[in-house]
This record gives C-alpha cells, structure tokens and sequence, in this order.
C-alpha cells in the first residue's frame, strides 16, 4: 500500500505533510523545555518569555526544516531510482542530517545518526 500512495501523491504534497506534522512537533517540544531552560539560566518576567518564544520557535523551524529535507529527497530518489528501499531512506537521513548542522566537523556525525534512525523506523515500519 505504501508503494501505491507514493506513487500517487506528489513529492511536495509529502514534504508539506512532514513539515507540518514535524513542526508542530517541535513547538509543542519547545513549549515543554523552554520554560526549564529559561529557569535555568535564572530569567524572569519579559526576559523568559522572549526566550521562551524565541526557542519555540527555533525548535519548530528546525524540525520542520529536517523533516521536508528528509521528506523531499527520500521521495525524490524513490521517483528517480524507481525503487522503494532502505538505500533511499539512508541516503535521505544524511542529507537532512547534514543540513540541520552548520558546523562542517560535525556534518558526518549527524548524517550518520539521522540515517540511522531513518532505517531503523524504515525497517520497523515495514515489519508491522
């Protein structure tokens, strides 16, 4: 069934769906640990809610970023390769996890855990 509704549906109608689900994802992510982090660091009044709104907000974008990089190339591939398996998915975490990092010694590290992740939850998907 999963072969049948990607062939269906547009690449850009799956990245929007990711983008929002992995959005909203992060905000409600940041609304729980904003507020500890900003007790944390000893802010109060305006001062903790401008940090708490400033990290809700980076939460949400950056996980609604990963999620369509993911979303788009894993998709792409799929359509490219004509192929539905674990290679696309690998292949898709390491791009997303490359463009979440800004910092270049880090960019194989993250790559490496965001495909990792991605075939994992590929392979229990496709299990059940």
């Amino acid at each position: 069934m999963e072969e049948e509704f990607t062939a269906v549906v547009p690449c850009s109608s799956l990245a929007v769906d990711s983008v929002l689900r992995f959005a909203t994802a992060g905000l409600f992510w940041g609304f729980c640990s904003a507020p500890y982090d900003a007790r944390k660091r000893g802010l109060t009044g305006t001062a903790q809610a401008s940090f708490v709104a400033k990290s809700v907000g980076k939460f949400g974008f950056q996980s609604g970023l990963v999620a369509g990089v993911f979303a788009t190339t894993r998709c792409g591939l799929q359509k490219y390769r004509k192929r539905n398996d674990p290679l696309n998915t690998l292949i898709a975490g390491a791009v997303a996890g490359a463009a979440q990092t800004r910092n270049w010694n880090n960019i194989i590290g993250v790559a490496c855990l965001v495909s990792a992740f991605s075939v994992a939850a590929d392979h229990i998907s496709r299990a059940n």
